[in-house]
């Protein structure tokens, strides 16, 4: 069996940097800019020669708990269609609208008709829009149908479209052709060997795993399917995928630009990126990374809230790559390494604070504001203050739902208020001026947070939200409420 380097456990092993090849000071380097570029990060795990060099989570982001991943789930639904590949199960040649004859269209064109397995996975599948769009606009919750219904105006094969709808195609195939969802054919092949525990994935109105996104997996969890990756399918002495799915699913399949300085044009495999520095990686919205370099033999794993992948791409291209050297470091700096460990274990999101409290608190304790019709569906709004804790209950049409704010520090809570599921959040507050109270939201197994202005006039309140990350950036809505 050849591997890179193998894992002696479910958990890789740790060690100091300079014992695989690379300086304290480089990863000090990089945490320094990622925090001057405002790349806010909520996790970062290096991993070289098999060992975890250096991890750290931003608090109140923590090492335990799942992240969102958007789109970096769609390397595991590839990893999912190896795996069936090599089962026998189906083969990248079968024709897509050969495992749903019910839900094909009238009329089947001839680039539909052509659409196989392999179109799927590289993202070539002749659509010219993103076919979610369709998907979404489904009354009937029959994503398969909505996606079949998508003209193909090109053959397969000869254009490259980011396509979520494709990869959740290949999770409805899956499940066609295994009677399992994605998530449970991957748990005994994939995830329980590698000791990952926990794994969650959003399905559609029919119970299909969604595939091109969904999927929660912690920090840790990511960092070993990129060892997993990089020992070229192997685990524990134990072979998972093979090696040759391995080297094609993360080879250039088909073209998607010109190359230059974006890691977005360098060509795309099946379900994973081509990078520079002849590396690959799969990502996800706002800067959940898995990235895999194989000529440095190093993994790294990232989790984010941030609009600037390329910013991130370039800052491991910048201050990580260059200072991977093939030999042990000598001689040691102690001193560089204890300060960088320190960095990496002080790690902060510091919540606001700015002004600690105003006279307007007993005014507005405990008040009910009835709120104007709003894009959230929030009903009313009302707020408690207890010495250095605050309590907001907010009403919407799954109910009422109180949340915990601490004075510039963070207060746990669960609320229903960002997707109709309950979510995990860390909150605070602190007043901006005498009359306007700032709240802040993180939903911290998600890449999101929502800063919420409270201006308080006379009877009346103005609650002005902004989220940090959002597929279409819109200027902060605004919803009157009155006691």
């Amino acid at each position: 069996m050849e591997t890179t380097t193998t894992s002696t456990n479910l958990q890789l092993p740790r060690s100091r940097p300079e014992e695989q090849g690379i300086t304290s000071t480089a990863i000090s380097d990089f945490l320094n800019a990622v925090h001057n570029k405002n790349l806010e990060l909520h996790s970062f795990m290096l991993v070289r020669h098999g060992h975890v060099v250096a991890e750290g989570w931003w608090s109140p982001y923590r090492s335990n708990l799942p992240h969102m991943l958007y789109s970096l789930s769609k390397s595991f639904t590839s990893t999912a269609i190896g795996l069936a590949v090599s089962e026998n199960l189906i083969s990248l040649d079968d024709l897509v609208i050969s495992f749903f004859p019910d839900e094909a269209p009238e009329v089947i064109t001839p680039n539909l008709a052509k659409m196989n397995v392999r179109h799927l996975l590289m993202m070539g599948t002749g659509h010219v829009v993103e076919t979610m769009e369709a998907i979404h606009r489904s009354e009937d919750g029959n994503w398969v149908k909505a996606f079949l219904g998508v003209p193909v105006e090109k053959e397969p094969g000869t254009h490259f479209l980011y396509n979520t709808g494709a990869t959740y195609m290949l999770s409805a195939i899956l499940q066609k052709v295994s009677g399992h969802t994605l998530l449970e054919c991957l748990e005994p092949r994939l995830l329980t060997p590698l000791g990952i525990e926990g794994a969650t994935w959003e399905s559609c109105p029919r119970g299909i795993n969604t595939g091109g996104f969904g999927l929660s997996l912690t920090t840790g969890d990511i960092a070993k399917f990129g060892q997993l990756y990089l020992q070229k399918g192997c685990w524990n002495n134990q072979r998972i995928l093979p090696e040759a799915w391995i080297n094609e699913a993360t080879s250039k399949q088909i073209s998607n630009g010109d190359g230059g300085d974006s890691d977005w044009t360098q060509g795309y495999g099946y379900q994973f990126w081509q990078c520079r520095h002849e590396a690959y990686r799969g990502d996800g919205a706002f800067g959940q990374f898995c990235i895999v370099l194989p000529e440095q033999d190093a993994v790294i794993a990232i989790t984010s809230g941030t609009n600037d992948m390329q910013g991130v791409i370039n800052a491991v291209w910048e201050h990580l790559l260059p200072a991977m050297q093939p030999e042990p470091i000598s001689p040691f700096d102690a001193s560089a390494a204890a300060n960088t460990t320190a960095q990496l274990n002080l790690l902060t999101i510091h919540p606001p604070t700015l002004q600690l409290s105003s006279s307007l608190e007993e005014t507005i304790s405990g008040k009910l504001y009835k709120l104007d019709d709003n894009e959230q569906q929030w009903h009313s709004f009302s707020i408690s203050f207890n010495n250095n804790e605050a309590a907001v209950t907010l009403q919407n049409a799954l109910g009422e739902h109180i949340i915990h704010l601490g004075r510039g520090v963070w207060v746990e809570s669960f609320a229903a208020i960002l997707d109709g599921n309950l979510n995990r959040m860390m909150s605070s507050f602190t007043w901006i001026t005498e009359d306007t109270l700032q709240l802040t939201l993180r939903f911290i197994e998600t890449p999101y947070y929502v800063t919420v202005n409270v201006k308080v006039e006379n009877h009346m309140i103005i609650l002005q939200h902004k989220f940090n990350v959002s597929f279409d950036q819109t200027e902060p809505e605004s919803t009157v409420g009155r006691a």
